[in-house]
């Protein structure tokens, strides 16, 4: 299918602002951001009345090293924290609030305070862009399975205004504390398995394809799948039968983005089992990216998200475009009470370049960004299908009607190139050599390009096939304007060397514009103009023309209206008018052909083009007559009579 709407081009500028110094901010990078460092401690009262003496053995601390932080009404400090591994709770306090103004210090007074805090992910936040908010004055404030990276914190004091102190200010100190679960442990309370999965790389031509297994399980090394059932948890949270989680970790390295993780799910009974996904952190029911339950119920609509197979035995989706990172996996075990009658469930995780392998209708390619870092794979389809996957069939052979219309439209596209045997025989009938070769080609490489245009079958790649059609197409039109000038083969030669430059550069850029058709018919005719410079130069040189005309208006009419008529026998003699003009009205009729081309009736008008075009070149072939010489032997030119003028003046 040749398109040939309106193409636009655009360049899109992206620009970042930043300060040189991550720990600045602010218009001008003026602004401290204090960091919050951690180190491990015991002592964290809130979870005193934990009796788990190893949860409470993997709290860490987090405090700048600088103790007190005082602000005005309304003016934030802002600090940050890296939260480098996988944790389950993190929360934020302050402790020692009093005003930096003696006289106003009492515990009443610095209870009426607020410390607004607004804390956010990977960002600065705002009284208006945050993630968690509380007022750190009344109370905690506590983030559940928070996310891997960095944090910002930003404490605002409101309601200094009632000490009637306009410089009053408050002071306080800040301190969070990070409970990460022992190794191998998650979830609520740290009561869940949690496996950290080892990457395995396939061997193959795509970069960064993997498996993963977990490091204990009984799980082979060979293959990507494990059994399910030896590292389910055996507790709950609560003592709820329905809150059993198993948790799975992995890790995608850098430059592995732009890969898609692969989920499955098997089992010979009814799977009792929920999968939810998070990028950063362990998911639950209320923090989450991705989910799948059942067919019903699962994450959609999602770009991100593909499901393939979705049955009471099976679930089979990608993960799309996965960014490098941790990812935390967690499957919730519902319906214990079945548990005698199921069976057990193999599960794999994999990293692919391209989903279900371009469904065996493509190639999976890739590319690197401009980094050289990170590859992005694609799949190239074949001339049938389409879709990210390769999994939409464009071109259905399904149903009597749509088949027979597909092989219809496939033969009359490729069958009408057949009209190149008419100037190809001609020429070769001549024995013009060069111009039989090339209609010969040009017919013969529009058949294959059509063939692989409508998916029948591919010689070559597709843009060689289009270049070589379009190419080879406008040479033959030139060709033949050429043709009809009878000129030494040099010079033949030359003006072909530069036609074909000038038709490579239209067939390589925008070939498909209707402009073409007008562009090669004027190349052709300013060919057949320079043929006939150089047959009169070469031929006719003794061919006299009066450099000063007579003064006299009468005589000088007299002889241009000579030397009109004298050139118009001349073109009479050398060309049959009947197959000039059948072949201009051919030429009109593939050029109306062009531009009436459509999506639905491309099939026609492009093999009635075929036609036109080939038929016009044969009847301008034969309107070439079969005459050597059309002047007298001793070169006196016809058009021109040295001797009629009289000199004057």
């Amino acid at each position: 299918m040749i398109i040939r709407g309106p193409a636009y081009s655009f360049i899109a500028n992206i620009s970042v602002e930043a300060c040189a110094n991550s720990m600045m901010r602010g218009n001008f990078c003026n602004s401290t951001v204090y960091p919050l460092s951690c180190t491990s401690s015991g002592n964290y009262n809130a979870l005193a009345v934990m009796a788990n003496t190893a949860v409470m053995e993997n709290v860490v601390t987090c405090r700048s090293s600088f103790k007190m932080f005082c602000g005005h009404e309304g003016v934030p400090n802002f600090f940050s924290l890296d939260i480098m591994n996988v944790a389950e709770e993190l929360t934020f306090t302050v402790k020692d609030v009093r005003f930096n103004t003696t006289s106003l210090n009492s515990s009443s007074a610095a209870n009426d305070v607020h410390l607004m805090c607004f804390i956010r992910h990977g960002a600065m936040p705002s009284a208006t862009l945050y993630d968690y908010t509380s007022d750190l004055n009344k109370v905690p404030l506590v983030i559940h399975s928070p996310l891997i990276g960095r944090w910002y914190i930003s404490i605002v004091p409101v309601n200094l205004t009632t000490t009637r102190d306009s410089n009053a200010g408050v002071c306080y100190s800040m301190v969070s504390h990070l409970l990460q679960c022992p190794f191998g442990k998650g979830g609520p309370n740290c009561t869940m398995n949690s496996y950290m999965l080892q990457t395995f790389v396939r061997r193959g031509p795509t970069p960064f394809e993997s498996y993963y297994l977990p490091v204990s399980g009984g799980a082979s090394h060979d293959s990507a799948n494990f059994p399910l059932e030896p590292l389910l948890s055996n507790s709950s949270y609560n003592g709820q039968p329905d809150n059993i989680w198993t948790f799975f970790l992995l890790d995608i390295p850098r430059g592995g983005a732009g890969g898609n993780i692969h989920v499955q799910l098997s089992s010979d009974v009814k799977i009792n089992y929920e999968i939810y996904a998070r990028f950063g952190g362990l998911p639950s029911l209320v923090s989450w990216d991705y989910y799948y339950v059942n067919k019903t119920r699962r994450s959609d609509p999602s770009m991100f998200f593909k499901l393939y197979d979705s049955r009471d035995d099976k679930a089979d989706f990608y993960i799309m475009y996965a960014r490098e990172g941790t990812w935390g996996f967690g499957l919730r075990h519902v319906n214990t009470s079945n548990d005698s009658l199921k069976g057990p469930t193999i599960m794999s995780i994999a990293l692919e370049r391209c989903p279900k392998r371009c469904s065996s209708h493509g190639e999976c390619k890739f590319s690197f960004d401009a980094s050289g870092l990170t590859s992005y794979s694609f799949c190239s389809c074949d001339r049938n299908h389409g879709g990210f996957d390769c999994s939409i069939e464009i071109v259905t052979h399904q149903g009597a009607c749509l088949y027979q219309g597909h092989v219809r439209q496939s033969i009359f596209l490729i069958v009408s190139n057949a009209a190149a045997i008419l100037p190809a025989y001609w020429a070769l009938r001549k024995k013009a050599l060069a111009e039989w070769v090339l209609f010969t080609s040009s017919g013969i490489s529009s058949g294959l390009y059509h063939a692989c245009d409508v998916g029948t079958w591919c010689a070559l790649s597709y843009n060689v096939l289009q270049f070589m059609d379009f190419w080879l197409s406008f040479m033959a039109v030139i060709s033949t304007f050429l043709y009809l000038a009878t000129i030494d083969e040099v010079f033949k030669r030359a003006i072909h060397t530069v036609i074909a430059i000038l038709t490579a550069l239209l067939a390589a850029t925008k070939a498909t514009r209707s402009s073409n058709i007008l562009l090669v018919i004027v190349i052709g005719a300013l060919g057949l103009l320079i043929g006939w410079l150089i047959e009169i130069s070469t031929k006719y040189r003794s061919l006299s023309i009066p450099v000063r005309f007579p003064l006299n208006l009468h005589l000088s009419f007299q002889t241009i209206k000579t030397w009109i008529i004298s050139l118009v026998r001349t073109l009479l003699r050398r060309y049959n008018l009947a197959y000039a003009m059948a072949g201009f009205a051919a030429l009109a009729m593939a050029a109306v052909s062009w531009t009436l081309e459509t999506s639905e009736n491309y099939w026609f008008w492009h093999s009635f083009w075929h036609i036109t075009i080939y038929t016009s070149s044969f009847f301008f072939l034969c309107s070439k007559a079969n005459i050597e010489n059309h002047l007298p032997a001793n070169g006196n030119y016809e058009l021109t009579h040295q001797n009629s003028l009289p000199r004057s003046g």
